[in-house]
Parts: structure tokens; C-alpha cells; sequence
């Protein structure tokens, strides 16, 4: 069964993490090159394969003691949230481009970028949090995914426009400020539990 509350909450942490986040702006950068459904094929498939190895590692935390795992996980957000609020800006990196716009060439280039790019990046170890503090992981799972290929297709598709509306940094203290109420919650419960 599906918690529309548990996949909202995680679509919005997500969603918020990963805009200010360098993959949003490569996204944005193949976006502007190629065919956008190419890039998003690729960078999906990547980010669905991210979430499901977080998903998993995050239910294999639930084997802990409660208090154990809203501590771990409490102190896990903080640290996110610092990570947001001390990050003065990523360098955006050379995206090669394929010698062909082929649906292959082009989504292989978008997968193999977030592939390598997200491993053990911020939104997915926030995923394998949110899936530790829920034990829900069907929709962690589901919040996750749809959170960053929201963040995906308004990056392939326009990103620039977001960012001239919304300051970046209004976007990022939001997301700190989620991480750091999850991460207080996560720790008194840790302690009144």
C-alpha cells in the first residue's frame, strides 16, 4: 500500500534537494544540445537505478532498533542540511558531446553522467534515510524517483526559466530547512523513544 503522505514528504526533501544540485544543471546543459526525451530516457533510467540501491541500503537500516535508526538518520540530515547551507555553488562540469544524436548515443551520454555524478550524492543518501525513517519503501521508492525526474525534466526542459523566477539559494535554504526539522525530529525521537 502506498502512503500518498510518506511519498509527498519524500518528493518534496528530494525535489528541493536536487535543484540547486549539479545534475539539475547538466540536464539543463544536454537539454540545450540535444533531443530532450533522449536526455531524459538516459537520465530517468540513472536516477531510477540510484533510488532503487538507496531504497535498499535505507531498508536494510530498519533491521536496526528504532532509536538507533532516528539517530543515525537524524544526525544524517543535519549533516544534509549543513552540506546545503555550507555548498557556495558547484562547478558546472564539460558534458562531451556524442558524435551522433541517436536515441542510444544521446540517452547513453545522459545515463552515464548522472550514473557517475549521483553515486553517493546527497539526494540518494537522503533517499536511503527517508526509506530507514519510513520502512515504507514502496513510497520512498516512488516520492524519490518522481522528485528527482520532476527536478530532470524541468532542467532539460526549462531550467533556465525556474532559475530566473526563484533564486537558487531561496530553493536551497528550503531544503535545509526540511533536512534540518527531519534530522531535530528524527533525534527527539531517538532520544524520547
Amino acid at each position: 500500500m502506498i502512503s500518498i503522505t510518506v511519498t509527498a514528504l519524500v518528493f518534496g526533501v528530494i525535489f528541493l534537494a536536487e535543484l540547486p544540485d549539479k545534475t539539475a544543471l547538466a540536464g539543463l546543459v544536454l537539454g540545450t544540445r540535444y533531443r530532450a526525451s533522449y536526455v531524459f530516457a538516459g537520465v530517468a533510467a540513472a536516477f531510477l537505478l540510484h533510488v532503487v540501491l538507496a531504497v535498499a541500503a535505507g531498508s536494510v537500516l530498519t533491521l536496526l532498533p528504532q532509536r538507533i535508526v532516528h539517530a543515525v538518520t537524524g544526525v544524517l540530515f543535519l549533516g544534509g542540511a549543513a552540506m546545503l547551507l555550507l555548498n557556495k555553488g558547484e562547478e558546472e562540469e564539460e558534458i562531451k558531446k556524442p558524435a551522433d544524436q541517436s536515441f542510444w548515443k544521446v540517452a547513453g551520454t545522459g545515463f552515464m553522467l548522472i550514473l557517475v555524478a549521483e553515486f553517493g550524492d546527497l539526494t540518494q543518501i537522503m533517499t536511503a534515510n527517508l526509506a530507514a525513517r519510513y520502512d515504507d519503501p514502496i513510497s520512498v521508492g516512488l516520492g524519490a524517483v518522481l522528485g528527482l525526474w520532476a527536478v530532470a525534466g524541468l532542467g532539460i526542459v526549462g531550467g533556465k526559466a525556474l532559475m530566473k523566477r526563484v533564486p537558487l539559494r531561496l530553493i536551497t535554504q528550503i531544503a535545509a530547512l526540511l533536512m534540518l526539522a527531519l534530522g531535530v525530529w528524527s533525534l527527539w525521537e531517538a532520544v524520547s523513544g
